[in-house]
């Protein structure tokens, strides 16, 4: 077995060896002599080379993944390809604390595998050579991405910097209810006790909850009943869909949709103040949970498991998550409400189509056979491995041909053992895969056919798509963004909680025009139109 060395200084030569420039100030540090052919290159086929070629790969990986040498479908991927990678991948948030200080010496892995790298980082260290572009890599060396980048001209724009290079491999897992995470539950039990049928309208759903206050639905004689619960500001329980309805502003947690090709700013209008108005109305009648502002997960899920049953509605992700197994059966979805402009579900900024699954560093000297090594992971039967795991291990061959779940065993969820022996990275299952290679797991094809009847037929907005924003852009950005979202939650809880928001409005306003939302949605619109052609 030959070991690579590093070198600190590639010149070209005359031997034919490939060399990749960036551009600008990065060009004299993203120079690479490719040796791949040193150890027997092979342009296709299996192996990929003929000496065993040995890579080093650094990144994240969960905390409860062995290292990544120790999994099978890691150990097979070394068998067929003769490339043996040392594995430096860190539990996450460890990863994230050394990232910073990895990227700016000179002891850089060969690749960054779950990069975990900010679209910010992803701009600056390939402007500044750390990353080497990858576009001229794929078109040479990756026939099973760039076939796909052909065909999805949205996921190579997704990918693709404003400088036009690709510095980061996706990984993409398109099963459409990502845009569709606050799902509303309502106790029905609690319904039939007091003789309530199902609402169907904001104003029902108002009804509701206030019998759920009154009328001691769970009958033990106190008055313990939440009517409403929430969190703000997290992935899967916002009352956004409630904003829409009372007010007519779709609404999510970026504060930014896209509708008719316009990027809009969404907490400054007329339609919002309206609907937190009516939120604020709500919460002085006390049909909402004064902790909605402060509980974290752990608190807000004990809620639906309390000794008493005390929770009447609520959003999350997954019902049996937030109520436990005894208490499925005593709730029901209620979706989208009919509201002061109909039905509208607000559609959030949640991307199937990422970027980060992996990156190239300049201290590889072997891209091309690295690129060969990560195009195998792009075809769909591969995918579906990398993602959920190895053949006959957890996926299994149906009667249609087509992979589906193997049941964990008992006392491990399915999503546990996905983090044993899936490795994630880079990756593209389709939509149309999930009908032809792979099934969706049973949770989320359930989680499908409940967006499919409760919320995507009522989409009021376009979601912002994946657009990766120049540094200029993000300079831009940067600091009137971060003052602008903390602005906006402050408000939003406080006007609730206070009442505040008819003396506070014109104040807020005017706040929001000083700190340069204008021109922050400016920069997105660019971005946004950027992307929308092909992100030239």
């Amino acid at each position: 077995m030959r070991h690579r060395s590093f070198l600190t200084t590639i010149t070209v030569t005359a031997t034919g060896a490939l060399l990749l420039t960036g551009c600008g100030g990065g060009e004299a540090a993203t120079q690479v002599e490719d040796a791949s052919t040193e150890y027997g290159f092979r342009s296709e086929g299996l192996p990929i080379v003929d000496e065993t070629l040995s890579l080093t790969f650094g990144g994240a990986k969960s905390a409860l993944a062995p290292d990544y040498s120790d999994m099978e479908l890691v150990q097979q991927w070394e068998t067929d390809t003769n490339i043996a990678i040392t594995w430096e991948n860190l539990p996450d948030q460890v990863y994230q604390e050394k990232k910073s200080l990895m990227l700016a010496g000179d002891d850089l892995p060969d690749v960054l595998f779950n990069s975990g790298l900010t679209d910010a980082e992803v701009v600056q260290n390939g402007s500044n050579g750390t990353l080497v572009p990858l576009e001229g890599l794929i078109e040479e060396h990756a026939p099973t991405l760039s076939a796909i980048l052909d065909e999805r001209p949205d996921v190579r724009a997704a990918i693709t910097a404003s400088d036009g290079h690709i510095y980061t491999l996706p990984s993409v897992e398109e099963l459409g209810i990502l845009q569709y995470p606050n799902f509303l539950y309502i106790n029905k039990t609690w319904l039939d006790t007091l003789g309530l049928p199902m609402p169907t309208t904001i104003e029902e759903y108002h009804e509701a909850l206030e019998a759920f206050k009154t009328g001691d639905p769970n009958g033990n004689g106190k008055a313990d009943e939440i009517p409403l619960s929430f969190r703000t500001d997290s992935f899967c329980a916002n009352p956004w869909d409630l904003v829409a309805a009372l007010g007519g502003q779709p609404e999510n947690n970026d504060h930014r949709i896209v509708r008719d090709g316009k990027v809009e700013f969404t907490a400054n209008t007329e339609e919002y103040k309206k609907g937190v108005s009516a939120l604020a109305d709500w919460h002085a009648e006390g049909l909402i949970d004064p902790e909605s502002f402060s509980h974290d997960d752990v608190a807000y899920l004990a809620k639906g498991k309390s000794e008493t049953p005390v929770l009447g509605s609520f959003f999350w992700w997954e019902l049996k998550e937030m109520v436990g197994d005894d208490r499925v059966d005593d709730y029901a979805m209620l979706g989208i409400l009919e509201g002061v402009d109909g039905k509208l579900a607000s559609v959030t900024n949640n991307q199937e189509i990422n970027r980060g699954a992996m990156a190239i560093t300049r201290a590889n000297q072997y891209p091309a056979a690295t690129m060969r090594w990560a195009d195998r992971l792009f075809e769909p039967v591969m995918s579906a491995q990398t993602n959920w795991g190895p053949i006959d291990v957890t996926l299994q061959e149906g009667e249609n041909g087509i992979l589906e779940q193997i049941p964990a065993e008992a006392g491990v969820s399915e999503g546990e053992r996905r983090q044993l022996v899936a490795p994630g990275g880079p990756k593209i299952i389709q939509e149309k895969d999930f009908e032809t290679v792979v099934a969706p797991e049973p949770r989320a094809a359930a989680r499908q056919d409940l967006v499919a009847e409760h919320y995507a037929p009522f989409a009021a907005n376009d979601a912002y798509p994946p657009v990766l924003l120049s540094n200029e852009e993000l300079e831009q950005i940067s600091f009137p963004q971060t003052d602008i979202t903390a602005l906006v939650k402050e408000k939003f809880a406080s006007w609730i909680a206070n009442g505040t928001i008819d003396a506070e409005w014109d104040g807020y306003v005017s706040q929001l025009d000083s700190m340069g939302i204008d021109d922050v949605t400016g920069v997105y619109q660019q971005a946004y139109d950027r992307f929308q052609q092909g992100g030239e």
